[in-house]
């Protein structure tokens, strides 16, 4: 569904993509994470057509991104990092302006506006100007807007940016409700938790480079089952055992505050690449 080859982009001297290569299949939930700057919100940005590529090649749904550009954004719906609604107008006013640049016809428009927002649970807010909305509440919108012409494909960078955890956890279950539905979704965040629970395959990201794609459960494995985290004085300490038995030894002897705990994505990110996300 999306096929990347040797994707490259430069802003003059710096390279922000350097050669990044991957492909998602129809219906996959693909998580691209990396630290700021890594080049994560530019391949997105190469992909909706927002951004020119220096170099390679990318396809969505079989339509390249230069040679069909208006095919493949009219199979892609975006979602960006920074909410970008008119404040001024209501919801549903919001949505009908998307339906026209799709060159949907009005019937059709009003229909897929009820249908989006009732998929999102804000039916109810059709008529209410967006200023008023909370922000997970615009957030809902934003993805209502990007499904309105059906996408098989949906980009979504940094979506729950901002929000609380429970805000979130509700988003969470709509992107999986969205992806049960057999649309392909490539999710880009800074909640490494999000991609641990959300995404079946995972692209470590790291100064324009992929170091690494694979499930979530499989990264995970390459670095260990249990972490004990040693504070000491200046900073903190992370080693990682198969077994818990094998913790409970390594602990021994330790001086500081010691705590042993599962392994998680984030460690095999840092364990991988040596970064933060």
């Amino acid at each position: 569904m999306i096929v990347i080859e040797d994707l490259r982009k430069s802003y003059g001297e710096r390279v922000a993509l350097d050669g990044v290569s991957l492909t998602v299949p129809k219906g996959q939930l693909f998580a691209y994470l990396g630290p700021n700057g890594a080049g994560k919100s530019t391949t997105i940005r190469i992909l909706t057509g927002l951004t020119k590529r220096s170099g390679g090649r990318a396809s969505l749904d079989g339509c390249d991104i230069e040679a069909d550009a208006l095919a493949a954004r009219r199979r892609s719906g975006l979602v960006p990092q920074q909410t970008n609604l008119d404040n001024d107008l209501s919801v549903g006013e919001n949505l009908d302006i998307h339906g026209r640049l799709f060159d949907m016809r009005r019937g059709e428009r009003q229909d897929r506006i009820a249908e989006v927002l009732a998929y999102v649970e804000l039916a109810d807010r059709r008529d209410q100007t967006v200023r008023t909305l909370s922000g997970g509440m615009k957030r809902r919108v934003m993805i209502a807007r990007a499904l309105m012409h059906r996408p098989a494909i949906l980009f979504l960078d940094e979506p729950t940016a901002g929000l609380d955890a429970q805000i979130r956890r509700r988003i969470w279950a709509l992107i999986k409700r969205i992806r049960q539905d057999g649309t392909t979704i490539f999710l880009t965040t800074h909640h490494i938790e999000e991609a641990e629970f959300l995404a079946e395959r995972v692209a470590f990201l790291d100064q324009g480079r992929i170091v690494v794609i694979d499930s979530p459960a499989n990264l995970i494995n390459r670095v260990g089952a249990w972490a004990v985290d040693v504070l000491g004085e200046e900073d903190m300490e992370t080693e990682y055992f198969a077994t818990r038995a094998e913790a409970d030894h390594g602990i021994r002897g330790r001086d500081g505050s010691v705590t042993i705990r599962r392994v998680n994505l984030e460690d095999a990110f840092l364990a991988m690449t040596g970064r933060k996300v």
